[in-house]
């Protein structure tokens, strides 16, 4: 069976917390990040939360972070950019990773967010019906990013100095950029501007070139990911990280696999075919031993095209669960896919 060695290692949190006591919450939250640092994980990622009670502002949290750790990688899976002012975001991400040391790996999505018909008049009063919400919107932001101008004006009124880019501009961000996609058309267009692929455990039911059937995941996101590449300036050097879950339970004891173990069968019915009218369909979690959970992902059509992986953590977990969970993983899971941890 070919495939490709997995070389770099992520996880993904929400980031919960209490609306009774938010700052223990996050706290954990940063604890979570030292740990996957000291564990060796290459790549830690935040989930993006509007008005629950997960993290809400990544930039904040990530700012934090980098003060906290030295060497493992931040990104956000994803920010959706619906939610942001794309010139503002520029200025806020490159002071993160000016702060991190180029460790920064933004994500971010387009489209209106989620449930924007509750939301639109508080996020835009007035202009909700006239905002792009869609790829135009990311180009500003991609060309903000880039330290393209977006003033005509740059240099010296009275005694203050004025530049006419984003500030402060960090050059390398803008190839550490990813696009969160479920969909031929979205991948490809990631492709096409030069973004940086992250898959998840949900996508558009799309019939996929092998003609397997709209209702098989694997072979649905491997169309998204060939399609991808195939429009990539770097072709099949293109990178991709996909995400699902998965909890492996080698050193769990009895409650922790079973509260595992009823986690994903909760979420099992989902699976089975698409949901909704966009016709989501949704991976299977993958929970059980280490040695079972490599022999699936080796299975998986999708997996064997990837170099990278950021394993989802479930919502709803205690901090003690997340810490077995994240153990196992570096400790037995990646190396039983080929993965060396980062000293």
């Amino acid at each position: 069976m070919s495939g490709r060695r997995l070389k770099r290692l992520g996880f993904l949190t929400i980031g919960l917390f209490d609306e009774a006591d938010p700052g223990r919450g996050h706290e954990d939250t940063l604890r979570v990040l030292e740990l996957g640092e000291r564990l060796g994980f290459d790549r830690a990622w935040v989930r993006h939360r509007h008005l629950q009670y997960g993290i809400t502002s990544p930039v904040a949290v990530l700012a934090a972070a980098t003060q906290r750790t030295s060497r493992i990688e931040l990104g956000t899976a994803v920010t959706p950019l619906g939610w942001e002012n794309p010139l503002r975001l520029a200025e806020d991400w490159a002071t993160v990773d000016i702060l991190s040391g180029g460790r920064f790996n933004p994500g971010v999505s387009t489209g209106p967010p989620m449930h924007y018909e509750r939301v639109k008049d508080a996020l835009y009063p007035g202009t909700a019906e006239t905002e792009d919400l869609g790829y135009a919107r990311l180009r500003r932001l991609l060309s903000h990013i880039a330290g393209e101008p977006v003033t005509d004006f740059r240099g010296t009124e009275g005694i203050e100095s004025y530049s006419d880019r984003v500030q402060p501009h960090s050059p390398g961000l803008r190839r550490r950029m990813w696009y969160g996609s479920g969909s031929l058309r979205s991948a490809r267009w990631a492709g096409e501007n030069a973004l940086n692929l992250l898959t998840s455990s949900v996508g558009k039911a799309e019939e996929p070139d092998d003609g397997a059937g709209p209702e098989d995941f694997a072979a649905i996101q491997l169309t998204h990911i060939r399609a991808f590449r195939a429009t990539h300036p770097d072709g099949e050097a293109a990178r991709v990280s996909q995400g699902l879950v998965v909890v492996p339970t080698d050193s769990a004891d009895a409650a922790q696999r079973a509260k595992y173990e009823e986690y994903a069968a909760q979420r099992l019915p989902r699976t089975r075919e698409p949901q909704g009218p966009a016709r989501l369909l949704f991976a299977p979690d993958l929970v059980g031993p280490s040695e079972w959970i490599a022999e699936r992902l080796r299975a998986h059509a999708a997996y064997r095209e990837v170099e990278e992986v950021a394993f989802a953590l479930p919502f709803t977990f205690a901090p003690e669960d997340y810490e077995q969970i994240l153990t196992d993983i570096a400790g037995r899971l990646g190396p039983a896919l080929g993965w060396r941890p980062t000293s």
